[in-house]
């Protein structure tokens, strides 16, 4: 594993946190008000409970683990369906109570340890799992790179392409070619670049005119929008708490990429009880101040793997900085001004670095692929993971319980770690032997 550049309790020099908070804030950003922006919730809100809900985490797991909390995107659907149904406060107060369901849980995982966490998650299930976590991401990745709204319906747009291949290189460049503190913040510099060369060929070519300062001209310079309080009923609360199984599942999907990035167990210290409570009590914070539920996200993993900075002083620093936009509103409407083909570029090189991640976990870990047993758990949850495997079924009129993609690859995966024999890999050691000694030449 490489050095770090700065360590988990290092805090950078002022002049270099500055910029490198503001990098986590690039990546977590159009994801984070995006949520809002397809539920109905506001995004100055959002981007305000997501920084609290960081700087909440960062407390309660005593400054061990530098992670962001952004929107979650898996209750998207229920967000929708919920206040379509009952009212947005249901939808809040629904979300409030995924928040005490998670301390729950966390709970629960303190008074009965941690030792059936190594028996359920072998390096086996986990690399294959954050090998699904990087991949999955992928699509998303190329449609903002190759199709306008990051939609495939809308057609190629070689525009998109070039804006978001540019990007890419600049990203590269600045990672491997520029020297001293230019290396860790290429993906600050990939997106500046990006930026800068889609205003200047916006000014000679049509298609690359992506960039529209109407937003920022007409934002209020300080503001912030009116709160609403959540509501409670059952049916939502139930519909919550389902999709809450799968968030969970993702959690822990999220922690183990993590560890394994910066190369310490976040598992046993501050212990995963501690990550899922910061995470549980971030999400019904944001739900008291009408966001949205909130989760770790990759895309910052990605930055931290990229530029080997693993500070959570620069995480603190994003969370503040994201806190202040949320009032300076004319800054927050420039940064939503980024292209999508920007963003598609930066991506390829984030989840590719996750995928990357989980490869190097099942490698440095030993893990024997000539033995049925790995073989069999790798190959079923990769199949699962990336083909869009989902377990689906209606709970109400509109409310549905689904559980796909990353955390049915999760389940199944830990579920045939524990249910397939040991045995069938002494077979296959016992049949490496027989197959060794039939090479050996005869005497």
């Amino acid at each position: 594993m490489s050095k770090p550049v700065y360590d988990v309790e290092q805090r950078p020099p002022l002049s270099r946190w500055i910029p490198l908070s503001f990098q986590h804030v690039f990546a977590m950003f159009s994801a984070t008000v995006l949520v809002p922006l397809l539920t109905g919730l506001n995004p100055a809100v959002a981007l305000f409970t997501s920084g609290i809900g960081t700087l909440l985490y960062i407390v309660i797991t005593r400054g061990k683990v530098p992670t962001y909390l952004g929107s979650s995107f898996a209750y998207i659907a229920p967000l929708i369906a919920v206040s379509a149904s009952y009212g947005v406060e249901y939808a809040l107060g629904a979300g409030f109570c995924v928040g005490l369901f998670y301390l729950l849980v966390a709970f629960i995982i303190r008074q009965a340890g941690t030792g059936w966490l190594d028996r359920m998650l072998p390096p086996v299930v986990i690399g294959s799992v954050i090998i699904v976590i990087g991949l999955k991401l992928a699509p998303t990745a190329m449609n903002m790179a190759m199709y306008p709204f990051a939609d495939p319906s809308q057609g190629y747009n070689g525009g998109f392409a070039l804006i978001a291949a540019v990007t890419l290189g600049i990203a590269i460049v600045s990672m491997i070619v520029l020297k001293g503190f230019f290396t860790v913040i290429p993906i600050l510099i990939g997106i500046a670049g990006g930026y800068l060369f889609t205003l200047i060929m916006g000014s000679f070519l049509p298609a690359f005119s992506l960039i529209d300062f109407t937003p920022v001209a007409e934002a209020s310079w300080f503001g912030f929008a009116k709160l609403v309080l959540p509501k409670f009923s059952i049916v939502p609360i139930v519909t919550f708490l389902l999709v809450s199984m799968a968030t969970i599942a993702e959690h822990l999907g999220d922690t183990m990429v993590l560890s394994k990035v910066v190369g310490r167990d976040f598992y046993k210290n501050p212990g995963i009880h501690r990550t899922l409570a910061g995470d549980g009590a971030a999400t019904a914070l944001a739900s008291l101040f009408g966001g949205p539920p909130n989760t770790t996200y990759g895309e910052n993993i990605g930055a931290m793997a990229i530029s080997r900075v693993y500070s959570v002083w620069v995480i603190g620093g994003a969370a503040v900085i994201a806190v202040l936009l949320s009032f300076i509103q004319k800054v927050g409407a420039l940064i939503q001004t980024i292209p999508t083909p920007v963003m598609g570029g930066i991506s390829m090189m984030l989840f590719g670095i996750i995928a990357s991640a989980g490869i190097r976990t099942v490698v440095e870990s030993g893990v024997d692929y000539t033995c049925k047993r790995n073989l069999t758990i790798t190959s079923v949850i990769l199949v699962i993971g990336i083909g869009g495997g989902k377990i689906f079924f209606p709970i109400t009129e509109g409310l549905n319980f689904e559980l796909a993609d990353v955390a049915l690859a999760t389940f199944v995966g830990i579920v045939l770690n524990l249910i397939l024999p040991p045995s069938l890999n002494q077979v296959d050691e016992e049949q490496h032997v027989v197959d060794e000694a039939e090479s050996l030449p005869e005497v």
